[in-house]
């Protein structure tokens, strides 16, 4: 059977090959009808964590965006919660282009549950609140985590736990992760077991969205 192709740009900028593979080889262990191609923008080793860096990302992120579509990709995932250019390239492009805010956040309204968002900007990326709407119950940012980079230490993960728990006792019957680089250290799988309550992980929502529409 043949694969079809994914374009995923990750907008941490890394010269790791296993970090920035990471996310498309999760997107094609959920899915191994996929053959992903990952690739990271420019001159952004922190990625992205307020609106100053992601106004920078945009123009990189449709460049990228538009690159894999002239290369045949069959479509494009933008690997970042607050979908960066995810409006402007869906606009230019002819090919699905999926944001893994809108994604995680369509995944959660499914459900109907009031919903904690948990991610690392002061403020719920704007397309995942909209989608929401009432259900979002309320939103959290672990104490101390600044950047992605900051998820990938001890106290990351322990001042995640604590800030799933706050939301949990906020009324959130259901949290979905704002940040793709929680997917990276198994956010998801570590809040369930503590909180006791669902969690949408982004890279898995995305990688289900493109499945849902290239079918």
């Amino acid at each position: 059977m043949t694969k079809q192709r994914i374009g995923l740009i990750r907008v941490l900028t890394t010269a790791d090959e296993k970090l920035l593979n990471l996310h498309g080889e999760l997107v094609m262990q959920y899915f191994p009808c996929f053959d992903v191609v990952s690739r990271c923008i420019p001159d952004q080793p922190e990625g992205i964590h307020d609106a100053e860096t992601e106004r920078i990302a945009v123009p990189k992120v449709l460049a990228l965006a538009q690159e894999m579509e002239r290369e045949g990709m069959d479509a494009v995932i933008v690997s970042c919660a607050g979908d960066p250019a995810v409006e402007e390239a869906s606009r230019s492009l002819r090919i699905p282009v999926i944001g893994a805010g809108r994604a995680a956040a369509s995944a959660a309204l499914v459900t109907g549950l009031p919903v904690g968002v948990l991610g690392i900007t002061k403020v719920v990326p704007e397309a995942m609140s909209r989608i929401l709407g009432k259900n979002l119950a309320a939103d959290a940012v672990p104490e101390g985590v600044e950047s992605t980079l900051d998820l990938m230490k001890p106290e990351g993960i322990q001042a995640l736990v604590a800030a799933g728990r706050f939301l949990a006792g906020r009324g959130a019957r259901m949290l979905v992760l704002a940040c793709t680089g929680m997917s990276t250290i198994g956010a998801a799988g570590i809040l369930r077991e503590k909180t006791g309550i669902p969690v949408i992980d982004p890279v898995r929502a995305q990688a289900a969205a493109a499945w849902t529409v290239l079918g």
